[in-house]
């Protein structure tokens, strides 16, 4: 498409399939996709589409059940996909264009391929119409939105069609299309305005991809002029099953509602006395009939806290708030539980509420778009972040990713900017979370050497590989130090503000005295947050001499002069990852500038500037926090390095 950026799906990746010849078996929608792209492949590099006879690649549906899952293999010279669902079909072409000259090599037994994670979401914070607040996209950093403009749903669902088949190129099987936080004119589109979705669907569709829409739990008294938004009121039920025919009826594929409920000012159950389980199983009824799904997010908590009360703690909540409605969710409902138990920071503890709920249908939400790690500003290729909770085991016997019966969804990253994700490299994140999503425990390296070769090709891959492959840990050496979050500006949530929510009611604080830092959230002095773990976990966190250095100072307050398992004490580890975090970002750029004439011009120019302002807020960050704690400790840096 003109103007926007290819991504990891640039012409030449099609060569490959573009020069075969290619035989396509079978009928329906997502096999006339992917006979339109080997089509458009072999009309580029001169391959064909033969309808019968010899020929070098076989994509064949075997039957229409629906599955995702397909069978590759290669033997005798031909490479052969099989599936007994068209979305199976389209995920085996896409492994073949993934694969490259290897799909066309030697030879390979057949194996079957099927995703993990039955549903990988992207929820897209998007507001229908510019918020004087939040703008076009809440949280986004990549532009307006890719779906509503002046109002209105985009007319031009080109670049929708283009993003859909990004998506489903990596894995991805559905979309919410607007935010969590629902204002008036998302709410409408429910109902009046449901006719814009459908459009929308029928875009994604094309691709496999599912529409999911965000609702108010208010709606019965927004839209349908009810006295009460009662879940258990029999005319309220009768409300959203009515309405809920009617969007079935626009979009027959419909995946069903998210909703932010009792949440940061969104209405919800509690008005009525009534439990979260009851209004997520009113939805789940209305919903049933259809095979929709509800996604309930567990994102509730009291953000009206005094600072000056050390015994409430905002970890606690997801946990306090839904452990004891374990059972009692309805079997096509499914709670949406933050990976971690704050808000999506550089480093937290996973949240205890996976793994604590084995009667209810859980799906892991992790954040794409960079709202606490770099607004796609920095490089932070956030892949090993994603993998350690994936793979992390709450109690013996399942991971993470093996817990996330209800899939895995992500806070999408993508914006109209020409480049999707404003940040190029932030494309990697994208790519990244749709490759985990279908397989949790897959390298992430290797997903991205995948996404590097795809992207740049092979010359300046080694480059590119230095550039993403330490970048989390770099952002997070010159920011907030050791787990204890936050420590940003308030309300935008960029640059560094060490006290800027220490005395706010939002309940993130870091309690940095003379003597110490950190939250005590101990079952023996503190919270009690570290006894919500099962074993062996709530032993490791309940000790300062056991708990991981990464995560000390979200569950210990200690001193200064704390010796850390890495041998440093915690007042030089601040200063010393802080002087090596902006080190690093500048190797980064280093590198990224040797591949001037490597990488096309237009995406290089624009990493460039990028990397300005990462480094210009990496030194700010660096001499704020070391500046500050200098203050509050007397302590200073054993190296002798000047501290503003």
């Amino acid at each position: 498409m003109r103007g926007v950026d290819a991504a990891w799906l640039p012409d030449g990746v099609f060569r490959r399939v573009g020069t075969r010849r290619t035989l396509i078996r079978g009928a329906g929608p997502l096999v006339e996709t992917v006979r339109r792209e080997v089509a458009r492949s072999c009309a580029r590099f001169g391959g064909s589409v033969v309808p019968d006879g010899d020929c070098d690649l076989v994509l064949e549906l075997t039957g229409e059940d629906g599955s995702e899952a397909f069978t590759y293999g290669r033997r005798d010279g031909r490479t052969t996909v099989t599936a007994s669902g068209g979305a199976g079909l389209l995920h085996g072409f896409f492994h073949v264009v993934r694969l490259g000259e290897a799909a066309f090599e030697g030879s390979c037994e057949r194996l079957t391929h099927r995703p993990e994670s039955a549903l990988r979401m992207l929820d897209h914070w998007d507001n229908v119409s510019v918020h004087p607040v939040m703008g076009q996209v809440e949280r986004g950093y990549a532009g307006g939105s890719l779906f509503w403009q002046d109002g209105r749903a985009r007319g031009d669902l080109e670049r929708v069609l283009a993003y859909g088949r990004l998506l489903a190129s990596c894995g991805i099987n559905a979309v919410a299309v607007n935010n969590v936080n629902v204002h008036e004119a998302e709410a409408h589109l429910l109902t009046d305005r449901i006719g814009e979705v459908a459009a929308l669907a029928g875009a994604f569709r094309e691709y496999g991809i599912r529409t999911h829409l965000s609702v108010s739990f208010a709606a019965p008294v927004v839209l349908g002029g009810l006295a009460t938004a009662d879940p258990l009121d029999e005319e309220v039920r009768a409300w959203w099953a009515e309405v809920t025919g009617r969007v079935y009826e626009a979009v027959p594929d419909f995946g069903g509602y998210v909703v932010k409920a009792d949440s940061e000012g969104q209405p919800g159950p509690f008005a009525y006395g009534r439990s979260h389980a009851d209004g997520a199983n009113m939805l789940a009824a209305a919903l049933e009939p259809y095979g929709g799904t509800v996604h309930w997010r567990a994102f509730v908590y009291d953000h009206r806290q005094d600072w000056r009360d050390r015994t409430t703690d905002r970890a606690r909540a997801a946990y306090d708030h839904f452990v004891p409605l374990d059972g009692e969710f309805a079997s096509n409902a499914v709670l949406q539980v933050k990976h971690g138990p704050m808000d999506f920071q550089v480093r937290e503890p996973v949240s205890p509420l996976i793994g604590a709920m084995p009667g209810t249908r859980l799906a892991v939400e992790l954040q794409a778009t960079q709202e606490y790690t770099g607004q796609q500003r920095h490089v932070c290729w956030l892949g090993p972040m994603w993998s350690e909770v994936l793979r992390f085991r709450p109690e013996p016997g399942s991971s993470v990713g093996e817990l996330a019966r209800g899939g895995l969804v992500a806070v999408s990253n993508v914006g109209d900017d020409p480049f999707w994700t404003g940040h190029p490299l932030a494309q990697a994140n994208l790519y990244t979370f749709g490759r985990l999503a279908w397989q949790p425990d897959a390298d992430p390296l290797e997903i991205l050497d995948e996404w590097i070769r795809l992207t740049f090709g092979t010359e300046p891959a080694a480059g590119v590989r230095a550039v993403l492959e330490g970048s989390w840990r770099t952002y997070e050496k010159y920011t907030a130090p050791l787990g204890v979050g936050f420590m940003v500006q308030p309300g935008h949530h960029y640059g560094p503000g060490v006290d800027g929510y220490e005395y706010s009611p939002w309940g993130t604080y870091h309690f940095a005295d003379r003597d110490g830092v950190g939250v005590d959230r101990s079952a023996a002095t503190g919270t009690g947050y570290a006894a919500q773990y099962a074993k062996p976990w709530a032993e490791v966190y309940e000790s300062p001499e056991t708990c991981p250095d990464e995560l000390l100072l979200f569950f210990h307050h200690v001193p200064y002069g704390h010796v850390l398992h890495s041998g440093r004490t915690v007042i030089q580890h601040i200063y010393d990852t802080h002087f090596e975090g902006v080190e690093e970002a500048e190797a980064a750029r280093r590198v990224w500038d040797s591949l001037v004439g490597l990488v096309d011009a237009e995406r290089h120019s624009r990493v460039a500037e990028r990397f300005e302002e990462q480094l210009r807020s990496a030194r700010e960050w660096r001499d704020q926090i070391n500046s500050y704690f200098f203050r509050k400790s007397g302590v200073p840096d054993a190296r002798g390095r000047r501290i503003p």
